[in-house]
């Protein structure tokens, strides 16, 4: 088989028949706008029987807030509320939203975008209501503006956004062990199309873009591609139109261009189903490497564009098999991975972007490979998350035990298929939710995500105390594992909450009928939840991190097992009552020193369950305390690999400040947050855990404190576990930004950020740029060669001149010459050579003689990149080829070949050259067919010519030429 990397150039493409400029253009100017409106709204708490989307409203009074908006913040205790898992009254309120937005004069569609809000929203435009949407808080929806707004001015949008209780809105009525907070906390949108448009994806079923793989070949490298699309033809008059699909590769290349057109009357709906494939160079997407294609989706009427959406889309094969569990891309992976809740100390659901990803950054360092979204759909910017970073993801509608009536139902239905249209390009997506949690699968939930997604799994939790279920419907058992389950190894398991620690990992290592386990939860979490575990205020210590997303003790295990780089993390303190240290490293072995001595050397604990662990922890008996360092250091053989050194914990001297900007920007659009953690430390710079400070924050340049002085117990903060954690949010000037942290008798903790300028008037429809392919592969033989499809011969006859002109890229015109007088062309007919693309290279063309050899091609103007193709080929015929008589007369086959080659490209403007060993025989090697590659350009003046010099006769199987165009 040919190796990945050969045959670049040979990928299939469908190319359609039009001929339209914009289709050669990098850089398509797409007539959509998609404007971010997260700036400069007037908010207004409270009234909801008042009359505010009157135009003749007074808001100068009204608060001046950015998007993402919670409508109050919150205490770590929810404000003292009396509330049980009803949440009778916390934050059952209104808001009202207001701004103005420029429309311009033209005859567009225009549209409001919503990621969600909570929970109820009502629009008015100019003072004229324009609907209401009451699905739910956590899935998106548009308001089509386009009759109402002024056009050539401003316009008015006033929204009331309502999160009293309705008991058609899941999840209410109730009970939830989550909060479900308010306000206009997901990103907003102006979005204007032309009336031929592609709809939003919840539009209606099968709206919009739909990107799938019907079959994923691994171990060859191939892919069949499917694209639905439906576009709506809302102009006055019928229309042709051409939808153009363009998979990019991460360098910017198109890999795949699928095309078709039709006559659409007005006010029609268009339907287009593409399918084509990619046969080589494929690049899936996995937990490891995330590889992420581009889908480019365009119309043109003629050659001009009309709309155009694009999405970041993955290509790889899941399964979850009777006997081996999960499969991705072929491949038994363990489950291993954290629930999670989307909201924030302070400020509830309102968090920007940049926190979504910090979370899922966060998940993935720690060696995760699942996030389930407990329990409702996420936000977009989780997703995107997940799909750049590799975690796959099990996303469920907003349920929680109780069911409700037929409108709940119905709403509960449309949360779930706009769940699944929203976010059904994700490749980071494997299972949708198909019941209701803890309750186990609801037929009408799980046909519905099917109807809408038939390519996924699907899953229900159970629990015991709502009665155990199998899988039933759904494709996967999913159980609660906090105590026994109704399980007889009947089917694959998969836990989709259990408690999190290395004992309750161990046995899902061990057993392949136990998918995995994804741990409740990643953060402690705000709940209503009458529990003793509730640590501080009405926060659920039920994380592998804090709420403040500082991970705990045995949180330092999972990414010694679960990654590959060498760490190393002392699990223990260092103190008179230490009597064991305990290790987490994935070293071989261990030595602990103090104060510089030795004092110990250990290998890992591997008894009991420890056994399912490739590194479990060390544990070493401490027999006599000496206060001072502690250093632990990791080898694998005489190498150090890992080193962590801590101190024995003195008084607290002042305070350290640690800014979580890994992985960031701090985008000063008025809305970004940062995480800063103020350490009371020791002279050594030892976190003091049982310190209580009250610590003042204090923040230079254009940002703030989120709570500073609304009395929530944000700023000053109480530290907890020695650290107190504030939220740094941004302003709209991008400045330097000192924040400084104070408390009594510390000495003060400094420390210095910067935010980075934001362009407010980005269009985030407007694709990057990209490169359209045009590929010319050229076959070389005796007019007796087999030619496959979508090839074009080069045939010639011994002794014949050996020149021909081809029609692409406007024309082509290609020689090849023999370097000595008395060198000779021979022209090899079809040899059967077996491998993937064994007929390109089954015959050739030999030069003979001792100075080798030049090709010549006259090319127009461009970047190009040729691939030559050599290889010495060996009859693999047999009594059913019909082409069996052409080896007695085939004497090229006899005659010796130079192994090596130098190949040289020459042009006016550049000269490179490569060596190539030629490859030989009945069958491709794996290492693939001897191959030159060049990327060069050229004025189209000049000829290229390729010279190939050897100490010996010379193979010329094939030549690829592909043009990149700009």
């Amino acid at each position: 088989m040919l190796k990945q990397a050969s045959f670049l150039l040979l990928i299939f493409l469908f190319f359609q028949t039009h001929s339209f400029a914009q289709s050669q253009i990098g850089f398509i100017e797409n007539p959509r706008q998609k404007i971010s409106l997260n700036q400069s709204w007037k908010f207004h708490l409270g009234d909801p029987d008042a009359t505010f989307y009157e135009q003749k409203t007074d808001d100068t009074d009204w608060e001046s807030i950015h998007v993402p908006h919670t409508l109050e913040l919150t205490s770590l205790n929810l404000d003292d509320s009396p509330d049980t898992k009803l949440q009778e009254t916390f934050q059952r309120k209104v808001g009202w939203y207001r701004r103005n937005i420029q429309v311009a004069d033209s005859e567009r569609k225009v549209f409001l975008e919503f990621e969600g809000a909570h929970q109820v929203t009502t629009l008015w435009v100019n003072g004229k209501k324009v609907g209401v949407h009451d699905i739910g808080g956590y899935t998106p929806f548009h308001f089509d503006i386009t009759d109402v707004i002024k056009r050539g001015q401003r316009n008015q949008i006033t929204l009331l956004v309502d999160n009293r209780k309705y008991d058609h809105v899941p999840p209410d009525p109730g009970p939830f062990d989550y909060i479900k907070f308010s306000g206009l906390y997901r990103d907003i949108y102006q979005v204007e199309t032309n009336k031929v448009r592609l709809p939003f994806n919840w539009e209606f079923l099968e709206a919009g873009v739909t990107f799938t793989t019907p079959s994923v070949d691994p171990v060859n490298g191939n892919a069949t591609i499917s694209i639905k699309t439906s576009l709506v033809n809302d102009a006055p008059i019928q229309k042709e139109l051409t939808l153009v699909h363009r998979l990019i590769d991460k360098k910017g290349e198109v890999v795949l261009r699928l095309a078709e057109t039709q006559t659409l009357k007005s006010g029609e709906i268009g339907r287009f189903n593409s399918v084509n494939g990619i046969e080589d160079n494929l690049y899936l997407w996995s937990t490891e490497n995330p590889y992420l294609y581009r889908l480019n989706t365009m119309i043109y009427e003629g050659d001009q564009v009309l709309d155009g959406v694009e999405c970041k889309v993955g290509i790889r094969k899941f399964e979850h098999h009777p006997r081996e569990g999960f499969l991705l891309n072929g491949k038994p992976i363990k489950l291993i991975g954290m629930n999670r809740h989307q909201h924030y100390f302070f400020i509830g659901d309102a968090m920007p972007d940049a926190l979504h990803y910090k979370d899922m950054l966060q998940l993935k360092k720690l060696g995760f490979n699942m996030m389930r979204t407990a329990h409702y759909p996420h936000d977009d910017a989780i997703l995107e998350a997940c799909d750049e970073l590799g975690i796959l993801v099990y996303e469920e509608a907003p349920t929680w035990i109780d069911i409700g009536g037929e409108a709940w139902f119905d709403n509960l239905d449309k949360a779930a298929r706009r769940m699944v249209r929203n976010h059904r390009n994700h490749p980071s997506i494997v299972i949708w939710g198909g019941g209701i949690n803890h309750r186990g699968y609801v037929p009408r939930l799980h046909y519905a995500v099917k109807q809408e997604d038939p390519t996924r799994l699907t899953a229900s939790q159970n629990s015991r105390w709502t009665g155990w279920q199998t899988s039933g419907l759904t494709d996967i058992y999913g159980q609660m594992v906090y105590g026994p389950v109704e399980w007889k190894r009947h089917e694959p398991m998969l836990a989709m909450e259990g408690r999190d620690g290395i004992k309750e990992l161990a046995p899902y290592l061990l057993d392949p009928l136990l998918t995995g386990i994804i741990a409740w939860t990643a953060h402690d979490h705000y709940s209503f939840h009458p529990t003793k575990l509730q640590q501080y205020g009405r926060i659920r210590r039920v994380g592998i991190m804090s709420i403040f997303r500082q991970p705990y003790t045995e949180t330092h295990f999972y990414p010694i097992e679960l990654r590959d780089e060498f760490q190393l993390h002392i699990a223990s303190e260092w103190e008179e009552e230490t009597n064991e240290v305990i290790i987490y490293s994935n070293a071989n072995e261990v030595e602990l020193l103090v104060n510089g001595k030795t004092i110990a050397k250990a290998t890992p604990d591997f008894t009991g369950m420890n056994s399912a662990f490739d590194h479990p922890p060390f544990r070493i008996p401490v027999h006599e305390f000496e206060a001072g360092k502690l250093t632990a250091k990791g080898y694998v053989g005489k190498q150090l690999v890992a080193e962590q050194s801590i101190h024995t914990r003195l008084k607290p001297v002042g305070i350290a400040i640690k800014i979580d900007t890994i992985g960031r920007q701090f985008i000063a659009d008025g809305s970004d947050i940062v995480l800063a953690y103020a350490h009371i430390v020791d002279e050594n710079g030892m976190t003091i855990a049982d310190a209580n400070f009250e610590v003042k924050f204090e923040v230079q340049g254009d940002a703030s404190i989120v709570g500073d002085g609304a009395n929530i117990g944000a700023n000053p903060m109480a530290t907890i576990h020695g650290v107190a954690s504030v939220l740094v949010k941004a302003g709209t000037k991008a400045s330097d930004i000192t924040l400084t942290a104070k408390a009594a008798g510390l000495k003060i903790g400094s420390a210095n950020l910067k935010t980075v300028a934001y362009n407010a008037n980005k269009n985030l429809a407007q694709s990057d740029e990209f490169y359209d392919v045009e590929r010319l592969k050229i076959d070389l033989g005796s007019s007796e060669q087999l030619l496959q499809y979508d090839w074009t011969a080069w045939n010639a006859k011994d002794g014949e001149k050996a020149s021909q002109q081809f029609d692409a890229f406007g024309g082509v015109e290609a020689r090849i010459e023999v370097a000595d007088a008395d060198g000779l062309l021979k022209w090899l007919g079809e040899m059967n050579v077996m491998g993937k693309y064994g007929y390109a290279v089954g015959e050739g063309v030999l030069i003979t003689g001792k100075n080798g050899g030049k090709l010549s091609l006259d090319l127009p103007k461009g970047k190009y990149r040729i691939h030559t193709f050599h290889h010495a080929p060996r009859s693999n015929t047999d009594s059913m080829d019909p082409n069996k008589d052409q080896l007695k007369t085939m004497s090229a086959v006899k005659l010796p070949y130079a192994k090596k080659i130098k190949v040289q490209l020459k042009n006016s403007m550049n000269t490179q050259s490569k060596v190539v060993s030629i490859s030989e025989g009945k069958m491709l090697p794996e290492h693939g067919v001897g191959e030159g590659t060049f990327s060069f350009e050229t004025n189209g003046k000049q000829a290229i010519v390729l010279d190939f010099q050897a100490d010996g006769n010379i193979w010329l199987n094939a030549l690829v030429i592909e043009r990149l165009i700009k």
